[in-house]
């Protein structure tokens, strides 16, 4: 399953979500969930090995890659968190999964903790690459960081400018192959990977998702109406009392580890914090078996 075939399709919330299924449909479900800028290849390696023990995996695309489509042209292109999390909770709904083990990193990670946050009957555990507690404090993120940090950066702020819109437009694959040298130092992939991801970038609603993500979460853009309610919420920074584990790779090039593990106190339930040695950012397709292992640790 490495190389993704034809998905299925469900419709949930604003959306009809593509997503790819493998394992026994009786078993327990885990969702699988990838980031910006990649796609479900990040997270198929990871779901064969799961599947061969038992376990029922979904990977789906998220609003603005690959085959995933909004259902009205009128909804607004949002890639604000409540978004995320909330397309999440209607792909649990429309496809009659009561729990699930949620699993991600990046912008999955984050609707994954949205999830495990404010509906947290819906997650049997949560894994969260990178950064654990994945939720963005709007409020916080108006202060400036240290220069090194505000360097690496870079991508958000082109992003809040027309010409940073512009230069997604046309450069789609170059500047996520930029990120994935930048984020994951050691991870040495080839062109036919990032091509093949790159494809997913070619979704109509890509570059207005991507914007509004990157431009929201400073208050640059106002939110979308519809997730008011959730934001609200997430301004709580609430904790997060599921079954947690944390995969942080130990060469993480947005965010470097530090040498304590800064988001242990925002859980509450049973928690675990490992660094995977000579990992970058991209978590699940770098170390496919530690993020299998994970999951398979909360089913």
């Amino acid at each position: 399953m490495a190389e993704a075939g034809a998905p299925k399709h469900v419709r949930a919330g604003v959306l009809d979500i593509a997503y790819w299924e493998t394992g026994p449909t009786d078993g327990p479900p885990a969702i699988l969930l990838h980031g910006f800028p990649y796609d479900v290849h990040a997270c198929l390696p990871a779901a064969e090995r799961l599947a061969a023990d038992g376990v029922r995996c979904l990977v789906p695309s998220l609003r603005g890659y690959g085959p995933t489509r909004f259902l009205d042209p009128a909804t607004p292109r949002s890639g604000e968190q409540a978004a995320l999390g909330a397309d999440l909770l209607a792909f649990l709904d429309a496809l009659g999964i009561g729990q699930a083990v949620l699993a991600g990193y990046d912008w999955g990670g984050r609707a994954a903790c949205v999830v495990a946050a404010l509906w947290p009957e819906r997650a049997r555990g949560l894994v969260s690459c990178g950064s654990g507690y994945n939720l963005h404090d709007v409020a916080r993120s108006q202060r400036p960081a240290a220069p090194e940090a505000e360097c690496r950066l870079w991508y958000q702020y082109y992003f809040h400018t027309e010409r940073g819109r512009a230069g997604l437009t046309e450069n789609r694959a170059g500047i996520a192959g930029l990120l994935w040298r930048q984020w994951s130092p050691h991870w040495e992939f080839d062109a036919a990977t990032l091509a093949r991801t790159a494809a997913s970038f070619d979704n109509p609603d890509f570059v207005e998702v991507v914007i509004h993500s990157y431009r929201v979460r400073y208050g640059v853009v106002p939110g979308d109406p519809a997730y008011a309610a959730i934001e609200e919420r997430l301004a709580a920074q609430p904790r997060i009392g599921v079954p947690t584990i944390v995969l942080e790779g130990s060469d993480g090039g947005v965010f470097p580890p530090t040498s304590d593990d800064g988001d242990a106190g925002r859980f509450s339930g049973p928690y675990r914090y490992r660094r995977v040695p000579r990992v970058g950012h991209n978590v699940p397709q770098e170390a496919p078996e530690a993020f299998a292992e994970a999951v398979r640790r909360l089913i």
